[in-house]
């Protein structure tokens, strides 16, 4: 069975460079929480160099805290934001000789989206005014995905390896205790658990079902690449396909 592994790229921080080379997605920041256009550049052409599927991720207006800031914006505001994020990697991808595959909000943009149906509209609006094409990614049954369905796009459902998870299927806040997972034994399992069985152990022990199309590694933690490389060998134990496809 196939599974795309994802990363967040061009963000300033981690080895993109050797993660580039595990990852079959990466998603490309555009300016407003992290990178620059040089740095899209590049990740853009070692995404090309390594056959990885580019993606754009865009944020909310936010350098100063990494896009984790929330931030109540109309909607028409998001869609111009997002449609200006995202026009500005397909251009560089372009040419780059490449193409744009997905685009995958990042942040508290992203944590948003997955509930407030407005935002999550003008962020599905904006991929389809970019590119009908293009692949929306979000969190697994989330309104994000939702709204890509509505709107006629092809949608990706994406779980977290190392995050952790409220009863509803939704992410723990950072800001609250169990947000994280830094046992790479736990995080491991439990990612095998929503790939193989659709199902992640929630904060309060009850079980959330999810669809696993698509999991996030976060390539800045202390041992990224040990865990995307025992993640890798995991996934080939259980016979699962690495693919963006």
């Amino acid at each position: 069975m196939p599974i795309d592994l994802n990363a967040d790229m061009g963000e300033g921080c981690g080895d993109d460079a050797t993660l580039m080379t595990l990852v079959s997605s990466a998603n490309i920041a555009c300016g407003f929480h992290a990178g620059d256009a040089a740095m899209m550049r590049l990740s853009v052409q070692r995404a090309l160099e390594n056959g990885v599927a580019i993606g754009a991720h865009p944020s909310f207006p936010d350098r100063e805290n990494f896009g984790r800031t929330a931030m109540q914006l109309p909607p028409e505001t998001v869609y111009a934001q997002t449609l200006y994020q995202i026009g500005a990697l397909a251009a560089i991808t372009r040419a780059e000789g490449g193409v744009l595959k997905h685009v995958k909000p990042h942040g508290m943009l992203y944590n948003q989206a997955a509930k407030d149906a407005a935002l999550a509209d003008a962020i599905a609006r904006a991929v389809k005014a970019i590119d009908p094409g293009l692949i929306l990614v979000g969190l697994a049954g989330s309104t994000l995905i939702a709204a890509g369905q509505q709107h006629g796009l092809r949608t990706r459902e994406e779980v977290f390896a190392d995050r952790g998870y409220q009863a509803d299927g939704s992410l723990v806040p950072r800001s609250e205790p169990g947000a994280l997972i830094d046992n790479d034994d736990e995080a491991v399992s439990q990612t095998l658990e929503m790939v193989l069985r659709g199902r992640v152990r929630t904060r309060d022990g009850s079980w959330a079902q999810v669809n696993a199309q698509s999991v996030c590694l976060h390539g800045d933690g202390a041992h990224a690449l040990a865990f995307a490389r025992r993640l890798r060998e995991r996934f080939a134990d259980e016979n699962i396909a690495v693919s963006a496809e």
